[in-house]
């Protein structure tokens, strides 16, 4: 693929947003590699858990392709819309967690991409907006959504209306990603991060994530419902006897538990 790389790293898939020379923006064909490459992803039994960066060091993804767009009449501009939102969901609701790991500019679709990973942390060159309303847009890709659920409506309608960038350190402040590293350490970082979560029995991860998203959107009493649901299916599976039994045994010795993930 031209514009989107996967590479393995043992259970580790790391997705790379290559086009470096239009700071990896997302133009029609760039969603549609990536959208191959994530089903790709979630077909591989032995990737567990995915990192998606920007190469170039200058951006994560600094936006959808405004010379794409400029083009467009109404009709092309809801498909359009429609495509990275459609994407977008898909990667909010994969069965493998999925870590942002931001570098540089995030602006507009590619802060849209970020808040639909599991998780993010930023590089200290991160810079985050949605600068559609200066273009004279609306948000396109979730961005009205899913920045509202990650820091609140007051900070997101300031953000949005205001078109203004979040550096990375406000944007661990208010929530939008978990940690903020030196550029050099931030795949190290993420790495060691996926690392941990592929480590863990992989049946009950999925459940964790599928409760947590699934609870997003409904209220606690319903949410709590697909929590035992989650719970439940895991008492079915290898890992909860060997992970509670291992637990148990006060003769057990290092190294740590491996679990089969059946």
């Amino acid at each position: 693929m031209a514009n989107v790389e996967l590479e393995k790293q043992g259970s580790i898939g790391v997705i790379t947003m290559n086009r470096p020379e239009a700071l990896n923006a997302l133009n029609t064909a760039t969603l549609q590699e990536l959208d191959a490459v994530i089903d790709r992803v979630e077909a591989d039994d032995e990737i567990l858990v995915a990192i998606i960066t920007g190469a170039g060091g200058k951006a994560f993804v600094a936006g959808a392709d405004i010379a794409e767009m400029s083009t467009y009449n109404p009709v092309q501009a809801k498909k359009f819309s429609e495509t990275g939102n459609d994407l977008f969901l898909k990667i909010e609701n994969m069965t493998k967690p999925i870590i942002a790991a931001v570098n540089g500019y995030a602006l507009g679709g590619g802060n849209e991409l970020a808040m639909s990973c599991d998780i993010r942390l930023a590089g200290e060159n991160a810079v985050f907006g949605q600068p559609e309303v200066g273009l004279g847009i609306t948000p396109g890709f979730g961005g009205t959504q899913r920045l509202a659920r990650i820091v609140g409506s007051g900070r997101a309608m300031e953000i949005v209306l205001t078109a203004r960038n979040v550096k990375a350190p406000q944007a661990k402040e208010i929530g939008l990603v978990n940690e903020v590293y030196p550029a050099e350490e931030l795949m190290p970082a993420a790495l060691k991060l996926a690392q941990r979560i592929a480590a863990n029995a992989q049946i009950a991860v999925r459940e964790s994530k599928r409760a947590i998203r699934r609870g997003l959107q409904c209220d606690m009493a319903t949410g709590a419902a697909f929590e035992e649901e989650a719970f439940a299916v895991c008492f079915s599976t290898e890992d909860q006897k060997y992970g509670m039994s291992y637990f148990l045994d006060k003769n057990k010795e290092k190294p740590a538990k491996v679990f089969s993930n059946r």
